[in-house]
């Protein structure tokens, strides 16, 4: 740190011009940062057209239709399954109840785990 040069303790001293252009440098980042700042937040403050933020409900969108999907695959892929080893077999309707209710399990599995609510995981919700 520099050292006073004047004794008088009011805290002022002398600025080597690298500090001054550095200061002003300094201020200039700030004021323009400050304008940057209240720019975002009079777009944020202002009511989104329609009902709460489009990038949000895309999102929740999005994630419901990836665990509504991961669910009808795991219960079409079993039902298929199922339906194979009838076919195959001839033990018709045994294999598609069976293999149809162990796809459910596997979507229901499926939509747990991606949703990161399982045993063991710390993953939030959102």
């Amino acid at each position: 740190m520099a050292e006073r040069t004047d004794g008088s303790g009011n805290g002022s001293r002398d600025k080597s011009p690298d500090e001054a252009a550095l200061s002003a440098r300094l201020g200039s980042l700030d004021q323009r940062l400050s304008a940057l700042r209240d720019s975002r937040k009079i777009r944020t403050d202002q009511p989104a057209s329609g009902n709460g933020d489009g990038a949000a409900r895309a999102s929740a969108m999005a994630r419901a239709l990836r665990l509504s999907s991961e669910l009808v695959a795991g219960v079409l892929v079993g039902a298929v399954i199922g339906w194979g080893f009838d076919h195959l077999l001839s033990t018709s309707p045994f294999g598609l109840i069976v293999f149809f209710l162990l796809g459910f399990v596997a979507g229901i599995v499926n939509v747990v785990r991606s949703a990161g609510v399982g045993p063991g995981q710390n993953r939030p919700l959102g």
